[in-house]
């Protein structure tokens, strides 16, 4: 990898998680706002930690395993900072954007970090739990090895702004007060794509479209004139869609049965719902539902059987929640990448006047449905990192402009 250019000034994307740290650095350009410099990932943290980085065009620039030291998301931010300064020497680092997974109802935008959004963030960790002290941990470990600005970017928030019938859990007001909310998640991904929309698909991005977001973390979110106007997700990243290993929306009393009639501890109630459940439960084979479409087990075709019904399900929901329907975007991993999925989908959602161009979808073009469909689709692939990017520019004041594709992640 190339050393910095003079005078080039660079902004580092940080993604913790509990046992992988992605990170990606973005160079401010003058063509398009943010530019993808190099990406990566520390995995097996705690483990076997490696650290692997990648040039734009997905090719492998450095890739070590890591001193067992490495046992935590500090540490391994420690890394990233040392990789950072040993391979952009003399570079301008600008500031540091963090993905959040949650900021509340307080929090409906990117917010630059202060003592007081850590004391708010540290408070709302039990809306989630799995995700935020992971958050916390990063911006804390940033600051004690780069002394830049850091800017909190909340998957929640794009979902804000939304009709307040749609976030309402209809339990006793004295428990809502607890922090009981529909909040909706993958906003930095519905974000991204609902900002591509005008420059891919003008004559739909001023009207009423759903974006699919299919990956081991699926959701779904309407959009009227690019705004959220609802979403699939709700108090947790459990509700919604079935996911890689999460049941999607499930009945109240199942989750009774298994504390009351089975016996089972919160602990493993919550491992259940996080870690085995969904398409792996389903399948017995795979969290990863384009492995399960190349599979030609019984208990495979029932899970993704399950799956597409489950989507068509909430799209019609959404759907009615609209008052109609101009578009379906696919986006996520398997919604960019699976020309099966798609079609399936597509198919199942024929009454609402979608007719698919078989032969643009197994190109994965932008637009996959024929002319003179009623309700067109289309596939724009996601971006949460250069989100981040743009996001952490405007707050700090140094470009403010939507991102654009030529930005796009290395793969």
């Amino acid at each position: 990898m190339t050393r910095a250019d003079s005078g080039a000034a660079y902004v580092l994307v940080l993604h913790a998680g509990a046992s992988r740290l992605r990170f990606s650095v973005f160079r401010s350009v003058a063509s398009a706002a943010w530019a993808l410099n190099a990406q990566g990932q520390i995995d097996s943290i705690g483990c076997l930690p490696r650290l692997v980085a990648k040039d734009t065009s997905g090719a492998v620039v450095e890739e070590r395993t890591l001193d067992g030291a490495v046992a935590d998301v500090r540490t391994a931010v420690g890394e990233v900072a040392a990789w950072f300064r040993a391979t952009y020497r003399g570079a301008r680092l600008l500031g540091v954007g963090h993905h959040v997974a949650h900021g509340g109802t307080r929090y409906q935008r990117p917010t630059l970090v202060t003592p007081q959004v850590m004391r708010d963030l540290r408070e709302l960790i039990p809306l989630a739990p799995r995700h935020l002290p992971h958050s916390i941990e990063a911006i804390v470990a940033t600051s004690a090895h780069l002394t830049v600005p850091q800017v909190a970017c909340f998957d929640t928030s794009f979902h804000g702004a939304r009709p307040p019938v749609t976030t309402i859990i209809p339990l006793p007001a004295n428990i809502r007060r607890s922090g009981l909310h529909r909040y909706g998640f993958h906003g930095l991904s519905y974000q991204y794509v609902a900002a591509m929309l005008p420059r891919i698909a003008p004559d739909v991005s001023g009207g009423r479209a759903i974006l699919v977001h299919l990956d081991t973390e699926a959701g779904l979110c309407a959009l009227k004139a690019g705004t959220s106007i609802d979403t699939t997700e709700g108090f947790s990243p459990l509700d919604g869609l079935c996911m890689g290993t999460r049941p999607g929306s499930l009945d109240p009393g199942v989750v009774l049965h298994l504390f009351q009639s089975l016996g089972l501890p919160a602990a493993e109630v919550e491992a259940i719902l996080y870690e085995q459940s969904g398409l792996l439960a389903l399948s017995g084979i795979s969290d990863d539902v384009r492995e399960l479409l190349a599979s030609d087990a019984p208990a495979a075709r029932q899970a993704v059987d399950y799956f597409v019904y489950r989507v068509s399900k909430e799209i019609g929901g959404l759907t009615a929640v609209l008052g109609g329907l101009d578009a379906l975007v696919f986006t996520g991993a398997a919604g960019e990448s699976s020309p099966e999925l798609r079609r399936r989908i597509c198919e199942s959602c024929a009454w609402l006047g979608v007719h698919l161009d078989q032969s643009a979808n197994v190109r994965a073009a932008s637009r996959i449905s024929r002319r003179g469909s009623r309700v067109s689709a289309w596939v724009i692939p996601t971006n949460e990192e250069l989100m981040i990017a743009s996001h952490t520019g405007a707050v700090l004041g140094i470009v403010d402009v939507a991102p654009t594709p030529a930005a796009r992640r290395a793969e």
